[in-house]
């Protein structure tokens, strides 16, 4: 999946560095990044690439994470214009075979949305100001504390012995076949959330369920939990057309092989697919 970057490592911890010209930054035009292609690799900017035009980038830079000794920074700038260097859709980060590439600018895309939406404060308008010992906004006015916005979010994979429901979405880019998920709401456990959100989108009860994995994915500033659940009852599938356009139970040899593993989803279908013990988790 797109987290598993091994045996590259992913370091979040917050430090109050100041960037060097060998650093690379990250820097977002709305869903665009800026980048350099080169064989159908991405590469990001150093401070080193854009000092003779931009002197003055590392100042204001915000440090994000480093992946081994690499450090990676923000940059708020937009407009940014080198030879070489180009803003592509951060949906690119989907299809990057290297995953530590996708990860990196799709964990900064979710950190730079955070700093854009509360750069006022939500409780007196006040300007926020960034903390120098921790990931942290605050307002000086009103005492406010904003923390990196996460959402929990639920993945269903329904089985009814050697079949699978599978679905599509509704006026998505993404046309491949997926899996039921929704986020939870507040006062919900995940388990309810599981069982609200499959009632909602295909009218079905399930039981036994059994947790899988959980994934960080940014692209939605979500924190996926996977979970497998037994069909209870009925099969018939009641569609909810605004979400989904297609509801359809498949045996395992009638689903086609995973193109992608970068998400939670691709994960468990090939799970099932390819007949792993799910009773056993």
């Amino acid at each position: 999946m797109i987290q598993d970057i091994g045996p590259r490592i992913f370091n979040n911890s917050y430090a109050d560095k100041k960037a060097a010209p060998e650093d690379l930054f990250l820097a977002y035009e709305g869903d665009a990044i800026l980048v350099r292609e080169e064989k159908d690799k991405l590469w990001y900017p150093s401070f080193a690439d854009f000092e003779e035009k931009y002197p003055h980038l590392r100042e204001q830079a915000i440090f994000l994470f480093t992946i081994d000794e690499i450090n990676y920074f923000l940059v708020k700038e937009q407009g940014l214009e080198v030879q070489g260097w180009i803003y592509v859709t951060t949906n690119r980060f989907r299809t990057e075979p290297k995953y530590w590439r996708s990860f990196a600018g799709a964990v900064g895309a979710q950190l730079n949305r955070w700093y854009e939406k509360h750069r006022f404060c939500g409780r007196c308008g006040q300007p926020t100001e960034s903390s120098a010992k921790e990931r942290m906004l605050y307002c000086k006015s009103c005492g406010l504390d904003i923390y990196p916005t996460i959402s929990p979010c639920v993945i269903v994979a329904i089985h009814d012995g050697d079949r699978l429901l599978l679905t599509k979405y509704t006026g998505r880019a993404y046309k491949n076949y997926a899996l039921i998920a929704g986020f939870v709401e507040v006062g919900e456990t995940l388990e309810d959330g599981v069982r609200r959100e499959v009632m909602e989108e295909v009218g079905l009860k399930v039981k036994n369920l059994k947790f899988y994995k959980s994934q960080p994915w940014p692209f939605s500033d979500s924190l996926l939990a996977g979970f497998f659940a037994e069909l209870d009852g009925d099969d018939a599938i009641t569609l909810q057309e605004d979400e989904l356009s297609l509801g359809v139970w498949l045996h395992r040899d009638e689903i086609p092989p995973a193109e992608s593993h970068i998400s939670l989803t691709s994960e468990m279908q090939e799970a099932f697919r390819l007949g792993r013990n799910i009773s056993a988790l």
